[in-house]
This record gives structure tokens, C-alpha cells and sequence, in this order.
């Protein structure tokens, strides 16, 4: 036999977590500006990249420009980067006006950019584990193989 589904007809904020949640939205709102700011670094670095690494001279010997690759891992770094970013300020402004409207439906929307933030770090850091784990692998034949 199973259980009774038992649904809320609503769920209240006290006071107390309103205001962990403005204070949780500043600091995101505060995070996502670093963020885009060091995004703007990676850009910026990734468009001198090439005159950068141009003019050093072990690098001009190579037989591929360095300063065109570093730019481009710059430049894919920086758009990566802007989607947890993006997520986060949005949380951040719509958690603010969801507290100074008291609107649900902003409410449920900065909850929603939330969720996609974290969403996207969590794959991201799947990938990345999973990466570290093929040269793992990939490093154990070649040792094996020499």
C-alpha cells in the first residue's frame, strides 16, 4: 500500500530567511561582478595574446603561433565562464526584487537561475573529472607501454 501524497498549500519565509536570502543575493550579485570582471581579463588577455607571445623569442621559433592557440583557450575559458557567471547574477536580481515585490513567480525564477547555476557546475565538473580520469588512464598505457 503506498503513502498518502501530502502537498503543501504553501510554503512561508519567515523573516530570518529573508533576510539570509538578501544577504545570499548581495553576495552573489557581488561574485557574479568578479566574475565578470575577470572575464573581461580573459578577453582582454586573450586579444594580446599574440603580441604578447610574439615577441618573445623562444616562442618564435615554433613551428604554430603560440600566441594564436593561448588566445583562443583564452577566449573559450572566458565563454565557459560566462554562463555560471550570467546564472548567478540573475539569481542575484531576481532574488532581490522577489523579496522587495513579494512575488512568487520571481521568486520561483531566481530559485530557477539558481538551480542552472549549479546545474552547470555540477556537468562542468563531471567533464573535468572525467578528463583527469582519461589521462589518468591515457598516462598509465603510455608508462606501460615504454
Amino acid at each position: 500500500m503506498s503513502e498518502p501524497i501530502i502537498q503543501l498549500a504553501e510554503l512561508k519565509l519567515t523573516s530570518e530567511a529573508k533576510s539570509y536570502l538578501k544577504e545570499t543575493a548581495k553576495w552573489a550579485f557581488f561574485l557574479s561582478i568578479v566574475g565578470f570582471i575577470g572575464i573581461a581579463f580573459l578577453v582582454i588577455f586573450a586579444l594580446f595574446a599574440n603580441t604578447i607571445f610574439g615577441s618573445l623569442p623562444q616562442y618564435q621559433n615554433l613551428p604554430f603561433n603560440m600566441g594564436k592557440i593561448i588566445a583562443i583557450i583564452y577566449l573559450v575559458m572566458a565563454g565557459i565562464y560566462l554562463f555560471p557567471v550570467y546564472y548567478l547574477m540573475q539569481f542575484a536580481n531576481k532574488m532581490k526584487a522577489a523579496l522587495s515585490l513579494k512575488e512568487d513567480e520571481i521568486l520561483t525564477a531566481s530559485f530557477e537561475m539558481l538551480k542552472s547555476h549549479y546545474k552547470f557546475l555540477g556537468v562542468f565538473t563531471i567533464i573535468i573529472l572525467s578528463l583527469y580520469a582519461l589521462i589518468f588512464v591515457v598516462g598509465m598505457f603510455g608508462l606501460l607501454a615504454s
